[in-house]
């Protein structure tokens, strides 16, 4: 069993706090690491390695961080697989699965350090009077980001490429449930030449996080996690006015139109609601489906959830791995009971299977209402309840009625319908095609799932403070 310790300044170091976390890999119940929760003086530490190296990481052109950058993303790639496999072992994602989402996250990575190189860090406006205002885009200094369970190495990589690129050092704080993959990562970095202090590991639990939170050197915390931790962060970087940028839970909902074809949209949502076991803050969490296709539809996604093989994601042949501990699955069992104590009818899946490891069916549930959790509070696991509806528009309205608003996906061939869809209440509208767009998407979650724009040029403006330097012309000396 692997023991983990903390990355500050380019050095491994054990954290000093005494309790110990254990990481269980799901499929088995068997522990694979353990690593002290770091506390108050490892977040100094880290901390103050970042402040060190931060002027000098500023100091490099835009171009040099992004070549940096660069090499690490092809470090990454270069070990895509042993990430993936770590990855299964932490938390129960398919390798396969886990491997596609990692290159997917190191183009992304690559995309968000190139942006630096158009990014205006210097904007030039010029008086009537022949006076100018030079609009200076400065790193923020310090900044921390929070990553979740559930992708360990895409959250970490998707965080860190403008923020690095802007200038700022960074101090990362992995979910205490699978940080095996992120201390991976690190030990990558280091092999790409990232120079030491830029990025620092410290791991920990809430404790730590709250220490991170709130540390007076820390000018901008990217957290991604549930609502109730999200509003903890924000209130403590509020008390200290810094920045946070905040994506938390979800509750997505589709919307499935007359027009479009029942068997292949079951399929597409099948996929939303059942990949990573449903471990996705966008997974398709409510689904509402026109009463035209209803049927077909139904029995389609029935089809599709038998085919997700359940199983230890270190076999190719399994596409549904274990949700990542029992107390994940404990509130997955809980929200389908709830629903067929209410009256809901369970179409596949729906019970624990009798055999070692966390797992669960993919489930599909009709008949489902409102007075659910399973269609109010977010189950972040692989079942898909199913409301039928009589008109598109109605599937709009009840999509918007949630306290969450990360995404919403429609299925429609109606240019009206998109257009109405597009005034939906969240960050993002996938129209005919989940986890649509290029790395160019910018978006701000709405509601309870969270605050601060990201993607594209928004990540770096979080990343940056603006400051004008105004110049007027100088007056001439006296005589001349």
């Amino acid at each position: 069993m692997e023991t983990l310790q903390n990355h500050i300044g380019g050095r491994w170091e054990e954290p000093v706090g005494e309790d110990v976390v254990t990481v269980v890999n799901p499929a088995t119940e068997e522990a694979v690491a353990r690593f002290r929760a770091g506390g108050p003086e490892d977040v100094d530490r880290a901390v103050a390695a970042a402040s060190a190296a931060q002027p000098g990481w500023a100091a490099l052109t835009v171009a040099r961080r992004v070549e940096h950058l660069h090499a690490w993303a092809g470090t990454i790639a270069a070990h895509s697989a042993e990430l993936a496999e770590l990855e299964c072992r932490e938390m129960g994602k398919p390798v396969g699965i886990g491997q596609s989402f990692i290159a997917g996250a190191v183009a992304g990575l690559k995309a968000a350090a190139d942006q630096a190189l158009t990014y205006p860090f210097t904007e030039t406006v010029t008086g009537a009077a022949g006076e100018r205002t030079d609009i200076v885009r400065h790193p923020l200094g310090v900044t921390a980001v929070i990553t979740p369970w559930n992708f360990p190495v895409v959250m970490v990589l998707g965080a860190l490429g403008p923020l690095l690129a802007a200038g700022n050092t960074v101090v990362v704080k992995p979910s205490e449930r699978s940080p095996v993959s992120t201390v991976r990562l690190f030990e990558l970095a280091a092999a790409s030449g990232l120079p030491p202090g830029v990025l620092n590991l410290v791991l920990g639990d809430a404790r730590t996080g709250t220490a991170l939170t709130e540390h007076e050197e820390v000018r901008l915390v990217h957290f991604t996690g549930s609502v109730g931790a999200g509003r903890a962060v924000g209130t403590a970087t509020g008390r200290r006015l810094t920045r946070s940028v905040l994506e938390l839970g979800g509750k997505d909902p589709v919307v499935i139109d007359a027009g479009v074809d029942p068997v292949a949209t079951a399929q597409a949502v099948a996929f939303g609601a059942f990949v990573n076991t449903g471990q996705i803050c966008t997974s398709m969490e409510r689904i509402y489906v026109h009463e035209r296709i209803a049927d077909e539809f139904v029995e389609a996604l029935v089809a599709a959830a038998g085919t997700f093989a359940v199983g230890d994601g270190l076999d190719p042949a399994t596409t549904l791995g274990p949700l990542v501990d029992e107390r994940q699955r404990d509130t997955v069992r809980r929200h389908v009971e709830d629903a067929v104590r209410k009256g809901a009818t369970v179409r596949a899946g729906g019970a624990v299977p009798d055999r070692p490891g966390y797992f669960y069916p993919a489930t599909v549930l009709t008949g489902v209402d409102d007075t659910m959790l399973v269609m109010t509070e977010e189950t972040f696991g692989p079942v898909a309840p199913v409301t039928v509806v009589p008109s598109f528009e109605e599937g709009l309205t009840r999509a918007a009625a949630s306290r969450y608003g990360l995404a919403a996906t429609v299925y429609t061939d109606d240019p009206g319908h998109i257009a109405a869809a597009a005034r939906l209440p969240v960050g993002v509208v996938w129209v005919n095609q989940w986890q649509g767009g290029g790395p160019e998407r910018l978006y701000e979650p709405a509601r309870d799932s969270g605050m601060g724009a990201t993607g594209a040029r928004a990540a770096y403006d979080a990343a940056t403070r603006p400051a004008a330097v105004h110049i007027a012309p100088a007056a001439p000396a006296a005589g001349r």
